[in-house]
């Protein structure tokens, strides 16, 4: 795909959503690092149910060590591998405290030093809650960059990288919510709903739908 095409679809994709951002719900950096946590293999539909109940009652490093591992679980226990990402938020708030006076740090490094953090967590905490030009590559980010040709790679970090070269600097800051978002409601994995796609002309997918 060319530099010209690029720039079109995300255009277009700017023009139909000026202002995109995460559909996790949040009121502050630290919020975010625990509802991103807590996303891994979930969706942000079931995370917002039980953070809608969690933050209220518990929205700083220090009220969820207050709260305690089995109280925790008590509201994370709807999302899928609970056990392991309560223990995970534990460690990461008590980090944050001992390490941080509770407050989420704004470095990669020191993200990625949080249990439960990895690249992609860190990425998304450093685009959302910071504003960096940093892009997170999951599934969803992942196949329309291999689809579309936007950005083709053979794994997230290969797609990440191609990414970060290929999109112009106006667009670097909302290009992940972007991505994700038409993964999510038009690009889908199994039957792609082309027919209904605003860069359907510009994408060059071989096997487009009618719907």
């Amino acid at each position: 795909m060319n530099q010209v095409k690029r720039k079109q679809i995300l255009e277009r994709l700017r023009e139909a959503n000026p202002h995109p951002t995460t559909e996790l719900n949040y009121s502050s950096p630290f919020e975010l690092l625990i509802a991103v946590i807590l996303s891994a293999q979930a969706t942000d539909v079931g995370v917002n149910k039980a953070t809608d109940k969690l933050f209220p009652v518990a929205n700083t490093p220090q009220a969820i060590l207050d709260l305690g591992l089995d109280g925790l679980k008590q509201y994370i226990k709807t999302i899928g591998l609970f056990n392991a990402k309560a223990e995970n938020v534990i460690r990461t708030c008590r980090i944050l405290v001992e390490k941080h006076d509770g407050r989420v740090p704004e470095s990669r490094e020191a993200l990625e030093a949080l249990p439960g953090v990895g690249r992609k967590t860190a990425n998304v905490v450093l685009n959302t809650a910071f504003g960096w030009p940093t892009i997170a590559v999951d599934t969803h980010i992942f196949r329309v960059s291999n689809r579309t040709r936007l950005a083709p790679g053979k794994n997230v970090n290969e797609v990440e990288q191609k990414l970060l070269k290929v999109v112009p600097a106006e667009f670097k800051v909302d290009v992940h919510h972007w991505l994700i978002l038409h993964g999510r409601y038009t690009c889908v994995a199994r039957k792609p709903r082309c027919g209904s796609c605003l860069i359907e002309d510009l994408c060059e997918y071989n096997d487009k739908t009618e719907i």
